[in-house]
């Protein structure tokens, strides 16, 4: 037997469970929500040990919540608990007592596990041990960490060349590692270096580095509570980033306004009862949004173009709209956005957008008088082939109202891993700036390669072509995460070697090269101690913010290793005698990687005294209002396009969401309860008139098909629910849909997968 005939499945496998369908949502959280956090933290940890790491989540010199990356208060924090109901469940699914140890895997061949779903992999438990699965063989076993790193170091330098080799990092890991990864792959020699941010914000960060001089966002929590208007557009906050409605709801006792854009509506945004107030929880809560316009997939610049010209109208007949100080003195471009404007009738981008004329003008007259506003954002505007242009539209509307570099305004991505922002700031790029090869020169006295290394989708490619023969994951689930999921499972397959630093068994375990390594790590609520002496790492929140990170709990093994340690010793091992570096110090003494972090980066001057307790502010030039760096100073405009997609009528524009019982890749329960859906993820949410167009019964089983460039893909049996939702618009989970999406359909700029706007058609099985 070969590794290319083992008979592994790449899609998670076809549930079709009990269904049922109740009415969606009308709130978010509230003593309902707090029941289901501590049933499912008690199912997985027992009651103790729940209660005990839960009290400790995301407080100062506590646990940084494996989950999203919504920043904690500066001040005080909640005793009663500083998390939410995902956040609970990740922490939950890391501390789990359930086990995959040796023995799971002497039962349970590759081939069989693959036939799982995701679910049920995810929910097998925490692994123990490094394991190997060897050329010709149908399972995993038992290998000496000096083994696996000899292996990887023997493969490594066996390549013909470094770019042959992909080094792949997840948000989840810490600062400390992600550096001290980065600094290896650059010593290795190449810059082949994807990352998660690829396949979400990658657009936000090309837009925002072109308009405003810094791809992060530019506010704060506190700008949040003292915003006039907030704009959420493209994103569901009650699902991926709760913590965020305690903000809104602040923002809503201060007097101000939430307009939300989005083509579901989500019970998050509708209602809020905040489980720390009694109020709340016996009574309505708090209505979030004030404005619903419930736009068509990708037509949010069509909506937006539509808004200016209500803005641009009001400006010209009242005067005091736009902030012509600002715009005249710190930003360029702004005569040719508002003519590019005449160009486009009213009423065609209200159809477009779905908009009607009303609603449009509620909209502007939110708008109008605010001088404080903050658009929020997530992947419903960045997984588009217009995705950056989706973004830079949005900058537009903050420049002329003037709403950049103040407080209680700006921009906000919301980014969805605890760490992505932060792995991307200490280094973690396919590229090296002048100053960052300089630095790792002086530093370390490394050369740094100056060839632009490969992003998540060119790695895929040259893995499939044969160019890529080595693949090193550091955390997450690459195979069900990435587009185009039968393609990415044969580009796995044609590696020599893969590699996954992980903490629990999932799908990129199954889906391997030749030989396969998983190298066991610690978790985030673990003790990381050496010598016995207690060690703590640092994270980025999603508003620029660098924290600590110390864990509570035993270690899940005997046998796992941090991944810093994982990294210094591969690095050792590879690069024995080519660098004088002494990676296993560094591996060893994360304060020693801090220091050499302050050496390299801006910003962190001070590190290791300065990340304790409530941590540090990165400088932000853009929350500032220094637009010094861009062309001539000044914050620029951009001109913007209409996206175009050219449906037929038995088309459909789909895009990709997550159910309430998930995060990211992983897959909590089979419950979406705010959407009203149970027992099952194979779930495809239509219009009824489409339905009954197209002679659909509700729950009716069909498949879902994507033809580009004459190939056709296939995502098969999803039970079609009636909701609301535009016409000729669909919605359904990932990882379950990725398969739809070609891997060479991505962002312009960014190549970001469109996964939120798949041309696709549906047809009833037979």
């Amino acid at each position: 037997m070969t590794s290319e005939k083992r008979k592994v499945n790449p899609l998670t496998s076809e549930l079709l469970t009990n269904i049922k369908l109740k009415a969606p949502a009308q709130y978010a959280a509230g003593a309902y929500g707090v029941k289901v956090a501590l049933e499912h933290a008690i199912e997985e940890m027992g009651a103790v040990r729940a209660f005990q790491t839960l009290a400790k989540l995301n407080q100062k010199n506590g646990i940084d919540c494996p989950g999203c990356a919504w920043p904690d208060p500066d001040d005080k924090r909640s005793v009663l608990g500083e998390y939410c109901e995902n956040g609970a469940k990740a922490i939950a699914e890391e501390a789990t007592l359930k086990r995959v140890t040796p023995d799971f895997f002497a039962q349970y061949s590759v081939e069989e596990m693959s036939q799982w779903s995701d679910y049920k992999i995810g929910k097998s438990g925490r692994l123990t041990h490094p394991m190997v699965l060897r050329e010709g063989s149908s399972h995993y076993e038992k290998i000496a960490w000096m083994d696996a790193f000899k292996m990887i170091a023997d493969e490594l330098n066996g390549l013909d060349s470094p770019d042959e080799a992909v080094f792949y990092t997840s948000g989840r890991s810490s600062n400390e590692a992600a550096f001290l990864y980065g600094v290896f792959i650059r010593a290795f020699g190449t810059n082949n270096m994807p990352d998660c941010s690829n396949m979400c914000h990658e657009s936000s960060g090309k837009a925002l580095s072109s308009t405003l001089g810094i791809g992060k966002g530019s506010v704060t929590l506190d700008d949040l509570h003292e915003a006039e208007v907030v704009m959420v557009i493209g994103q569901n906050p009650g699902t991926n980033h709760p913590r965020m409605l305690s903000a809104l709801q602040k923002l809503k006792e201060n007097g101000g306004k939430v307009i939300t854009i989005n083509p579901l509506e989500e019970a998050g945004l509708k209602r809020f009862k905040n489980p720390q107030k009694i109020g709340d929880l016996l009574g309505r809560g708090t209505a979030i949004t004030d404005l619903f316009l419930q736009v068509k997939i990708n037509e949010d610049i069509a909506l937006l173009k539509a808004i200016l010209k209500g803005l641009k109208a009001k400006e010209e007949a009242e005067g005091d709209v736009f902030d012509w100080d600002f715009i005249e003195n710190k930003t360029s471009g702004a005569k040719a956005v508002l003519e590019d404007l005449e160009q486009y009738d009213l009423h065609e981008l209200l159809e477009r957008s779905g908009i009607s004329k009303a609603e449009l003008e509620e909209a502007v007259a939110l708008l109008a008088p605010a001088k404080k506003i903050i658009i929020c954002w997530a992947m419903g505007l960045t997984q588009h082939k217009n995705g950056v242009q989706n973004i830079q539209e949005c900058v537009n509307l903050l420049l002329l109202k003037g709403s950049i570099g103040k407080q209680g305004a700006g921009t906000c991505p919301v980014r969805g891993h605890s760490n992505v922002q932060g792995d991307r700031t200490v280094g973690i790029v396919h590229g090296t700036s002048e100053a960052l090869h300089a630095a790792l020169k002086t530093t370390f006295g490394i050369d740094a390669p100056r060839k632009k290394g490969l992003d998540t989708v060119e790695s895929v490619m040259a893995m499939h072509e044969g160019k890529a023969k080595v693949f090193f994951g550091l955390g997450g689930n690459f195979v069900s995460a990435i587009s185009d999921t039968n393609y990415t499972a044969a580009a796995f397959q044609g590696c020599n070697l893969t590699v996954q630093v992980s903490t629990k068994l999932n799908r990129s375990h199954l889906i391997t090269g030749k030989t396969a390594l998983i190298l066991p790590t610690l978790g985030r609520s673990e003790k990381d101690l050496k010598d016995g002496k207690a060690r703590f790492v640092s994270v980025e929140n999603s508003m620029g913010k660098v924290h600590s990170s110390q864990g509570s709990l035993p270690p899940a093994s005997e046998h796992l290793m941090s991944e810093p340690d994982i990294i210094g010793q591969i690095a050792a091992a590879t690069l024995k005698g080519r660098t004088s570096v002494d990676w296993i110090a560094l591996g060893q003494d994360y304060a020693l990687i801090r220091n050499k972090i302050e050496a390299v980066i801006q910003g962190f001057k001070g590190y290791n005294h300065r990340v304790k307790d409530a941590g540090f502010y990165l400088p932000n030039n853009a929350r500032a209002g220094d637009f010094s760096k861009l062309p001539d100073g000044k914050a620029q405009f951009t001109v913007c396009n209409l996206p175009e997609h050219h449906l037929k009528a038995d088309e459909y524009l789909l895009m990709t969401i997550r159910s309430h019982d998930q995060f990211n890749t992983t897959i909590y329960g089979l419950h979406d309860r705010y959407r009203g859906v149970y027992n099952e993820r194979r779930v495809l949410f239509m219009h009824p008139e489409d339905m009954q167009k197209q002679g659909l019964e509700k729950l009716e089983l069909v498949n879902i098909i994507s033809e580009y460039d004459g190939v056709r893909r296939i995502a098969e049996k999803f039970h079609v629910v009636p909701y609301s939702i535009p016409k000729q618009n669909l919605a359904t989970y990932f990882p379950e849909a990725n398969v739809l999406i070609p891997i060479d359909a991505y962002a312009d700029k960014s190549q970001t997968p469109i996964s939120k706007s798949v041309k696709v058609r549906v047809e009833k099985r037979g």
